[in-house]
């Protein structure tokens, strides 16, 4: 098990309570939305009031124990979200930075009214200095023009990660997993390397192998033995890429005619966009040349990527 990763079986309000206060970086969570679901306990069946005395009581610990410059970002269904908000906003004197929608293509069928097709998370920070390192999570520009930063654009407030299907190799069994491409952008974007990130529900145990993966320590709580164990065993697996990936990071700028140009964006472009997906860099380079057919003998190939990883490796 990494050290920089410390899984704690038990209920939140409890284990929170240990936690220093004004130690972690970040908090990234999905919490029980209160819809019955079943996670081996009733932590999803309580009373409208409860709910909310519940997520006051966590909320207040997850304040304490935040830096002043810490980010919280949590996921929350439609049910109970403006309720949420406003304990974050009036009540606990969070500053509300953005509302964050998650699209995905398949989700709950209705046939009477509109099947749902999005979640929400929320990003509030303790202050107005916090950490957001716009850099990390560029997503690559539609066309190369001179006067556009190559580096690429600000992702915006709509995310678009396809669900982890059950056919999935990656997928737990856990009813509701989120894609390890969301915790990616959310942990990049708020902490730095060696930053420490908590968890406090941390079911299959996603942000804690996004963190693993991206240098980043890591507290989880779990009140469910079997999710303990899950997320144990999920963290010794053998990394090959996150099992999601937002398709904007595999797009290829058109207009890129000038083969010296080409070479040294398609290199940088792993740099930037395929770092934690080299599953997906095979691929990549494969639909270059199929765009831009006549640079097809250009030495644009998967050994780039092993040379980048040894020169990073050697920093």
């Amino acid at each position: 098990m990494d050290k920089s990763i410390n899984i704690i079986q038990g209920d939140c309000l409890k284990v929170m309570k240990d936690i220093e206060s004004e130690s972690v970086d970040l908090i990234v969570t999905d919490p029980p939305y209160n819809l019955f679901k079943d996670y081996g306990n009733d932590s999803d069946r309580r009373s409208h009031d409860e709910y909310l005395a519940f997520t006051r009581q966590w909320l207040l610990e997850a304040k304490r124990t935040l830096k002043k410059t810490g980010t919280l970002y949590l996921f929350m269904g439609v049910r109970y979200i403006s309720y949420i908000y406003e304990i974050l906003e009036q009540e606990l004197a969070f500053n509300f930075n953005s509302w964050i929608t998650w699209c995905y293509t398949q989700g709950i069928g209705k046939t009477k009214g509109f099947s749902p097709r999005h979640d929400d998370i929320l990003m509030f920070t303790m202050s107005k200095e916090f950490v957001f390192n716009l850099d990390s999570v560029r997503v690559p520009q539609k066309y190369y023009r001179s006067i556009n930063n190559m580096r690429g654009a600000n992702p915006g407030n709509v995310w678009e990660f396809s669900h982890i299907h059950y056919c999935q190799a990656n997928r737990q069994n856990h009813p509701t997993q989120k894609p390890e491409a969301l915790f990616e952008r959310m942990i990049l974007a708020s902490t730095n390397k060696g930053d420490l990130v908590l968890d406090p529900f941390c079911g299959s145990g996603t942000a804690l192998r996004v963190c693993q993966q991206t240098e980043r320590r890591a507290i989880g709580i779990e009140i469910n033995p079997d999710y303990v164990e899950m997320a144990k065993e999920r963290l010794l697996k053998h990394f090959t890429g996150f099992d999601s990936i937002d398709e904007r990071m595999t797009r290829i700028p058109n207009d890129l005619n000038d083969a010296k140009i080409l070479k040294e964006y398609i290199f940088n472009h792993i740099n930037w966009f395929l770092e934690n997906h080299p599953d997906e860099v095979e691929d990549f380079i494969k639909k270059v040349k199929e765009k831009y057919p006549k640079y097809k003998k250009l030495e644009i190939r998967c050994l780039d990527y092993e040379r980048l990883q040894l020169l990073r490796a050697a920093k």
